[in-house]
């Protein structure tokens, strides 16, 4: 396993949530020299998407920016994991953002991001408040749909039960499942997802 750079994209709106929680407790199991970056989407908040396909090409972001720290970090990862609370049966409105941005990227001349993030694997952790686990198929959806498009392979996401803060680790299932999580070899994704 070494050699691999794991990514946290914290798309929560607040620190230390029920997914966040979940997603240390996984990255907890990963050994030493695995190299973990965790990012907060809402203490580096992204601009909202513009959409200039049919203007012009998308520039690279400046250096020192929110997108181009996030850019390059996600270029700089082996494995993404998108730790997003389950908002309205999705992802967060911060994770989603940071999805949106992707298709900037995809149009960045010289960047070939689509070509960059073939055959690296994205992950997911969700908290969700439903004992009905089939509520989150819209968001591995997404998750798995996006691994597809982008030749990526995906590993699924680790799925807990949380309303109050810190609910999460009263899940005795979802803590056994985050012992070897990260363990498990990723296929590589396929359309359509199928829940």
């Amino acid at each position: 396993m070494t050699g691999r750079r794991f990514l946290f994209v914290l798309g929560s709106s607040r620190a230390d949530g029920n997914t966040e929680l979940l997603a240390r407790k996984a990255a907890e199991q990963l050994p030493a020299d695995v190299e973990q970056r965790w990012i907060s989407l809402a203490e580096h908040p992204l601009p909202d998407f513009v959409d200039q396909r049919r203007d012009s090409d998308h520039v690279r972001p400046p250096a020192g920016s929110t997108p181009a720290l996030l850019l390059d970090a996600t270029l700089a990862a082996t494995d993404l994991v998108i730790v997003s609370p389950l908002y309205w049966y999705s992802v967060s409105g911060h994770t989603k953002r940071y999805l949106d941005h992707w298709s900037g990227w995809l149009r960045t001349p010289g960047l070939d991001f689509k070509a960059a993030m073939a055959g690296r694997t994205l992950w997911g952790v969700t908290a969700l408040a439903h004992e009905e686990t089939e509520v989150a198929a819209p968001l591995i959806g997404t998750l798995n749909n996006s691994a597809a498009y982008m030749g990526m392979r995906f590993g699924g996401v680790l799925l807990g039960n949380g309303s109050a803060r810190g609910d999460v680790l009263n899940d005795t299932d979802a803590l056994a499942r985050s012992k070897t999580f990260f363990a498990q070899e990723a296929p590589l994704a396929r359309f359509p997802y199928e829940g």
